[in-house]
């Protein structure tokens, strides 16, 4: 690590320590709820829920990330807590799932499930081993 890299990392951690907790999650929070608005318009809204699949699977990455990386502390409420909060979306995913059931459609409500839980899941072993494979922990 460079003089000038360490520098801005203290700098950043020192920045982040002099901000109360609450306030870390809501800027995160803006952040992550803006990026789950652009992604899911990018994505669309069709006869599946692809939107809210894409962020939760992304998401679940993201955090995984952030989890597995030596993260903690403001850093984890700034972007784990609060921007990978707001940009996952397991409310919308259980309404999703209850419409798709609600209308006859049990095979898409099924897949969707499936879907949701086993992506998910993988997206958060894949950023474990993206780390281990980086040197990050």
């Amino acid at each position: 690590m460079s003089a000038a890299t360490a520098a801005v990392a203290l700098v950043s951690a020192a920045t982040l320590a002099a901000v109360p907790d609450p306030a870390l999650v809501v800027v995160g929070g803006a952040g992550g709820a803006v990026a789950r608005h652009l992604l899911g318009t990018a994505v669309g809204r069709g006869e599946f829920p692809l939107g809210t699949l894409t962020v939760n699977v992304l998401g679940s990455f993201l955090l995984g990330l952030l989890v597995f990386w030596p993260v903690g502390g403001d850093a984890l409420l700034l972007a784990g807590t609060g921007a990978c909060g707001a940009f996952t979306t397991f409310s919308s995913f259980s309404v999703s799932t209850v419409r798709l059931w609600e209308r006859g459609d049990r095979t898409r409500a099924a897949l969707f499930v499936a879907g949701n839980t086993l992506l998910t899941g993988g997206a958060v072993g894949l950023a474990a081993v993206v780390v281990t494979l980086v040197g990050g922990a």
